[in-house]
């Protein structure tokens, strides 16, 4: 598949070794690539490279107070762009590589580009475990800024055609390797000197934190947009979302959850860790239906749910 993207590629192409070559080439050159992980495909750019930066808000649309997550290969890595304490260390020895995002002072001679961290004394690390994204990192030697490879606001993509889908011609090169396993973006905390902070929810719990740090979470009482995730409408489809229907109206695209069937169904048996991995693959499919707009089955708001629920209120707003 091919298009007129002005940053240079545009086309998909399956994720071996050969592809990984191309895409770390493209990033050293200061292209921007579409790179699954396992929360969501990652609209990626090297971090030191302003230009680079620069071409993730113009493509995505996104707003410039806005930060970027930055993923590295390792802890190693991770403490050449920020300051860990204890309890820092302690959460990337338990969850990394994986979907954790932690928002942590900047080290003063980081190599990013102010706009990574949109001018903000924290940056938002993340080791992430899909291989094809650590084969991109080690490959290319680069710290790679990497929002949802989407339209901003729009729904994040799990599939290499959702990423085909939201950025039409100006689509990068996308390197496909599948199905998304969590589904969801990363949990991100942010580690402070009185406590922490659950500043999104996501596959890693707010109990499994809890559990780790021997302590609750400190409120989020702050307007300040710290990591991606916490404008009150984003993951939106182009449609309306009505929420916790059981019955849906005429005209509405209903997905399911357990018992309550619906024309898709986010997990028959009601695991809420099936229904996170299906949540965007669902809402690109409703919002590409026939309907006028779109109903979602009630969602236990517990574990992964809480997460879950999160994207669907935002989806709503």
């Amino acid at each position: 598949m091919t298009g007129s993207n002005p940053l240079g590629h545009g086309r998909i192409i399956k994720a071996d070794a050969a592809a990984i070559s191309e895409a770390a080439a493209a990033l050293q050159a200061g292209d921007v690539v579409a790179i699954p992980t396992e929360t969501v495909y990652g609209l990626a750019a090297d971090a030191s490279n302003a230009a680079a930066v620069a071409n993730i808000y113009r493509t995505k649309g996104r707003p410039d107070f806005n930060p970027l997550i930055v993923h590295v290969p390792d802890h190693a890595a991770a403490e050449r762009l920020a300051q860990f304490d204890e309890r820092a260390a302690l959460l990337a020895f338990r969850f990394w590589p994986g979907p954790l995002t932690l928002v942590l002072p900047l080290q003063p001679d980081a190599p990013v580009a102010k706009a990574v961290t949109a001018g903000l004394p924290t940056i938002a690390l993340r080791c992430p475990a899909h291989p094809v994204m650590q084969a991109v990192l080690k490959q290319s030697r680069l710290f790679l800024a990497a929002p949802s490879a989407n339209r901003s606001g729009g729904i994040s993509p799990t599939r290499a055609e959702h990423v085909a889908r939201s950025f039409g011609d100006a689509m990068p090169l996308v390197l496909d390797a599948g199905s998304c396993s969590a589904g969801l973006e990363s949990t991100i905390v942010a580690v402070r000197e009185n406590g922490w902070q659950l500043l999104r929810p996501g596959p890693v719990t707010m109990a499994e934190i809890s559990e780790l740090l021997g302590e609750p979470p400190l409120p989020v009482t702050e307007a300040k947009i710290e990591a991606p995730g916490q404008l009150a409408s984003h993951y939106a489809p182009s449609k309306p979302v009505r929420l916790n229907v059981t019955k849906p109206a005429p005209g509405e695209w209903h997905i399911g959850f357990g018992d309550t069937t619906g024309d898709d169904n986010l997990s028959a048996e009601g695991d809420l860790a099936e229904a996170a991995a299906r949540l965007f693959d669902a809402l690109h499919i409703a919002d590409a239906s026939d309907r006028a707009s779109i109903a979602i089955a009630p969602i236990p708001d517990d574990g992964i749910g809480v997460a879950i629920n999160d994207r669907l209120r935002r989806a709503a707003a």
